[in-house]
């Protein structure tokens, strides 16, 4: 019996690799910025912890509710795709047959054997057949908000950890170099990581988002200097 095989392709890693990029990524940024900032105005070595760790539990809280507010918006939707998908098929079996066959000859098929293929693929699982090809709603890509909740939190959680951690460790008089420096090249890893496991530019992936982090460190540390300035 000859063996199964199996291909992997990038595009199955969208949905972890998004999110897992998306939380590390506002966890460095937001919470270096947050560092920075607070430093520039001057504030003691256990302030800017303060104000980096109460950065870290809100943004990790913040980011876990975003993302399952948006993916349970996002099952409810395809929920309710399924449920009158489901209620088409039991008043309407023939014009289901013809609309799936219709999207198979759409994508190059015979309309004779268009019509051989949706007959069977509806004998085997139905509405399985049109979740699939009709509404583009398959098993790997369903919406889960719960996983998709801890993934972000947990994602942001370990990219915040990075600069606090080089802000614990640094003296208050470095704490803006160190931290902001090593913040980059954190950041620098991460867009590499996710450029090479997305099969992009590593080094385009890698200087985007070093870009466009130390355009935010930069604002708010003027911004945290000109509060520390004038108070």
């Amino acid at each position: 019996m000859p063996k199964r095989h199996w291909e992997r392709h990038r595009s199955e890693r969208i949905g972890w690799l998004r999110a897992a990029v998306l939380g590390a990524n506002d966890g460095i940024v937001s919470t270096a910025s947050l560092v920075l900032g607070v430093a520039a105005a001057h504030a003691t070595h256990g302030d800017i912890m303060v104000a980096g760790v109460a950065g870290l539990v809100a943004g990790a809280m913040s980011m876990a509710a975003g993302e399952y507010v948006s993916v349970h918006s996002q099952a409810d939707t395809e929920k309710a795709d399924l449920d009158r998908e489901r209620k088409e098929l039991q008043t309407d079996d023939p014009g289901e047959r013809r609309e799936l066959a219709a999207i198979y000859v759409g994508r190059g098929l015979d309309p004779v054997l268009a019509k051989k293929v949706a007959d069977q693929l509806m004998a085997h699982d139905a509405l399985g057949a049109h979740a699939r090809d009709e509404l583009g709603i398959s098993e790997t890509r369903i919406a889960r908000p719960i996983q998709a909740a801890l993934a972000s939190a947990a994602s942001f959680s370990v990219g915040a950890a990075l600069p606090l951690l080089v802000t614990a460790m640094a003296p208050q008089a470095h704490v803006i170099p160190l931290a902001g420096g090593t913040s980059l090249a954190f950041l620098a890893l991460l867009g590499a990581m996710a450029a090479r496991a997305g099969g992009a530019r590593v080094i385009v992936g890698a200087a985007r988002v070093t870009f466009w982090g130390a355009l935010a460190m930069a604002v708010t540390a003027g911004i945290g200097s000109l509060f520390g300035t004038a108070a």
